[in-house]
Parts: structure tokens; C-alpha cells; sequence
């Protein structure tokens, strides 16, 4: 894309290189947006590669910020130091490589990934309740055995009363007396 002169910058350019690679594990091509490269004053160029720009070659890729800025996920990293002193940042970015029809773009594959910070903590939360709820039943379960087994065991092997045979202790008598 040309832009022609903007400001101080003479004949300002944009490339998107892109890539289209077929991955059997999916079963289906996928482009990816390799690098972005910024020409400008006819000699000068800073490229940044570009991480996580991908989709299906059938999709279009939407993303509310395509950036450099860690703010907006770094999506964007600088390659050369013409880069390192650019910010750069696309604002409502879709791009579809292949396969566009009539002018439209396919159904998009979004940037926004399933777990995000919020949605990852609300996993981890839920399962750490969940194995403080199964220990809990355990500890419930364990509990109802041992009163089973106290109460066997006291019924069987230790009566409250002892009982003490009379004999014994008449005999004991006995003894003594003739003694």
C-alpha cells in the first residue's frame, strides 16, 4: 500500500509479507502475516515480525489492535533499529491472504484467545474448590466409618462393666480362713 508523502515522510509504503502453509494435523491451508515493513523516504525501511497473526486460508483474521505496543499484546515485534524507534498500530485490523470473493471477507477467526487472564483465574478458582469439596466429602466419609468401627469395636471387645466371677473372690476368702 503507497501512501505517497505524509508530514516529513516522503513516498511512505506498507508491506504485508504473508505466507500460506497446509498442516495435516488441521487438514487445511493456513495463512500467517510474516512480517510488516514500513518504507519510507524512498531508502529507509523498519520491519517488525509479526507473532499470532494467523488464520485459516478459508477465514479472515480480525483483531481490535494489531500493535507494537505491549498494551495492545505486542502482536507486532521490531526486526531492525529503523523499527525500534516506530509504534505502529492497526485499529479494527482484518486482513483475509486467500480465497476472497465478491469483494467480502469470510467469516473471521478472531484474535481474542479462549483463556484469557480473567477466564484462566476463573478455572484455576473453580478448581481448587472443587478439590477442597472432594476432600471435604472425603474427610465426611472417613468420619461415619470410624464411628461405625468405634462403635463395633466397644460393643465387642470392651464392655463398660467389667464382670468380676463372685467365686473368685469367695475362694480368695476361703483361703484365708483356713489358713
Amino acid at each position: 500500500m503507497r501512501f505517497g508523502d505524509v508530514e516529513d515522510l516522503r513516498a511512505l509504503s506498507l508491506r504485508l509479507q504473508l505466507s500460506n502453509t497446509f498442516y495435516e494435523s488441521s487438514g487445511q491451508w493456513w495463512f500467517s502475516v510474516d512480517s510488516i515493513s514500513l518504507l519510507y523516504n524512498t531508502s529507509e525501511e523498519a520491519v517488525f515480525n509479526a507473532s499470532d497473526v494467523y488464520a485459516p486460508a478459508s477465514s479472515s483474521y480480525h483483531c481490535l489492535h494489531v500493535s507494537s505496543l505491549q498494551r495492545h499484546s505486542a502482536l507486532l515485534l521490531p526486526n531492525n533499529d529503523h523499527a525500534r524507534r516506530w509504534t505502529i498500530t492497526f485499529t479494527d485490523f482484518q486482513i483475509q491472504a486467500f480465497n476472497v470473493t465478491s469483494g467480502k471477507f469470510s467469516p473471521a477467526s478472531d484474535c481474542a484467545t479462549f483463556l484469557t487472564p480473567a477466564i484462566l483465574m476463573g478455572l484455576i478458582t473453580s478448581l481448587i474448590l472443587l478439590l477442597v469439596l472432594a476432600y471435604a466429602l472425603h474427610m465426611v466419609v472417613h468420619l461415619k466409618h470410624i464411628e461405625r468401627d468405634d462403635d463395633h469395636k466397644a460393643e465387642i471387645y470392651f464392655s463398660q462393666y467389667p464382670e468380676q466371677p463372685e467365686h473368685c473372690c469367695v475362694e480368695n476368702v476361703a483361703e484365708k480362713n483356713t489358713l
